[in-house]
Formats: C-alpha cells, sequence, structure tokens
C-alpha cells in the first residue's frame, strides 16, 4: 500500500503483521538526451508496484534527492541535482528514527544509483546505512535507557543473533540490482541496460528519437535496448525483491 494513503487502522495491521516498509531511494540525474533524469528513482519504484501486486507491503513516497554527483555531466542544462552524503545522513536518519517511532521494524530502503559499488558504498547508499545505524542505537537508548545492551535482560544476544534475530535488521539498505546480476544483465549508465529497463517499466521515460542526439561514451549502446531485455532484468529484480522484503 502507497503510505500516503493508508488509514491509521491500516498502519496498525501493518506493524502488527510485521509488513516490510520500502522507500524507493535516487537521484535526479542526467541519463544522456534521450532518457529521463529520474530514471534511477522510477526503476525502484516501478519495480516495486509491481511486488506490491504479489504481497503486502508499504511503499513510501520515493526519495528523488540524493547524491547525484556531476561525474557524467555539469547540471547546467542537464537536469542533475547534487545533494551531497552530508546533508543526506542528517534527513535519513530522522526518516528512520521517525518510522520506529511508529512501529515499523522492517525498514527496507531500496537504491538504484552507482550500485556497481555497492559493496564499498558510495554517497547516497552509505549516508542513508550510517544513518540507519544511528536511528536504531538512538530509538533503542531511547526506549530501554543507557546499557541496554549490558542489561541481564540482553544475556541471549548472541543466541538470539545466530537465530537470526538482530535490532539491526529493522533498517536496511539494498540495491535494487545486487552483484548476483553481473554478468547477466548489463550493468551501465543510460545504455543498453537502463534503457532497457524503462523500456520495460516505464517507457514515456525513454524517447528513442533522440539516440542521435548522444555524444558520451556511456549511451553508445542505447540503441540497443529492447523491451525484451528489460523484462529479464525486471525478472531478475524482482526475484531480488522478494527474497529482501520479507515478513
Amino acid at each position: 500500500m502507497r503510505y500516503e494513503l493508508m488509514l491509521p487502522h491500516q498502519i496498525r495491521t501493518a506493524i502488527a503483521e510485521n509488513w516490510p516498509v520500502a522507500l524507493p531511494l535516487g537521484v535526479l540525474e542526467y541519463h544522456g538526451e534521450h532518457m529521463a533524469v529520474g530514471m534511477d528513482t522510477l526503476a525502484v519504484v516501478k519495480t516495486l508496484e509491481l511486488f506490491e501486486k504479489e504481497r503486502e507491503v508499504v511503499i513510501l513516497p520515493p526519495f528523488y534527492y540524493g547524491a547525484a554527483s556531476y561525474a557524467v555531466a555539469p547540471p547546467e542544462g542537464t537536469g542533475s541535482v547534487q545533494v551531497g552524503g552530508n546533508q543526506l545522513a542528517p534527513f535519513a536518519e530522522e526518516l528512520f528514527y521517525g518510522l520506529l517511532r511508529i512501529g515499523f521494524r522492517n525498514i527496507h530502503a531500496i537504491v538504484h544509483h552507482q550500485t556497481e559499488n555497492f559493496a564499498a558504498g558510495m554517497p547516497t547508499d552509505l549516508a542513508f546505512k550510517s544513518a540507519g545505524r544511528q536511528a536504531i542505537f538512538r530509538f533503542l537508548e531511547k526506549q530501554r535507557g543507557e546499557g541496554w545492551w549490558g542489561s541481564k535482560e540482553m544475556a541471549d544476544y548472541y543466541a538470539g543473533h545466530a537465530e537470526g534475530e538482530n535490532f539491526f535488521n529493522w533498517v536496511q539498505v539494498h540495491p535494487l540490482m545486487p552483484a548476483t546480476m553481473n554478468g547477466k544483465y548489463p550493468f551501465d549508465h543510460a545504455g543498453i541496460g537502463e534503457t532497457s529497463l524503462m523500456l520495460a517499466l516505464c517507457p514515456e521515460a525513454v524517447d528513442a528519437a533522440h539516440f542521435a542526439d548522444n555524444t558520451g561514451w556511456y549511451t553508445a549502446s542505447a540503441p540497443e535496448a529492447s523491451v525484451e531485455l528489460g523484462q529479464k532484468g525486471v525478472a531478475m529484480i524482482m526475484d531480488h525483491l522478494r527474497e529482501i522484503l520479507r515478513r
């Protein structure tokens, strides 16, 4: 369900049944002359909409204002919006802390931007990963007081941790396209891979009439994009979402 459309009794049901809460996380960034600047976030939004048809999930309003950077192109006339990681982290911490206060314990931010480096981290995902940890520590200290981890009630912490119980899983950050897709689907920026995804998920975000206007090396393969290839990528992404967005 779309969070902004939920009534309080529906929110209480989602909390009681531990529905996953998903934040579509991305940027506004130049993706060549042929594709919309919101591609990274749109890919997350559109796949979550498909997932919502299969399982109960709370979809938060998407956050488009990540750290796009100007590595691809300067912003003048191209549309990239850059908000640095140092500015993102305080916002993300307050957001996650607020969601924990509401009662959610199954929170996931899903990002599609610079995620070929997800293991090491890039500004947007690093800011949200760090913020998630900070929000959890802050929430537990408020809820249980200082010394909560060292109290007798936590004596079974490591045993529970081994069985999969982990407070720090209350907030997680994931790439939309996991590393397991490497070699199976093209990872690129505005090339055949991303253009195919948009043709499959959001065709109005692609205008083939502007392929010829591109000059960047990274868009050279875009004219080879197809709905069929995009659908293959969507199928792999959906398998990934089914794995991470569990109750």
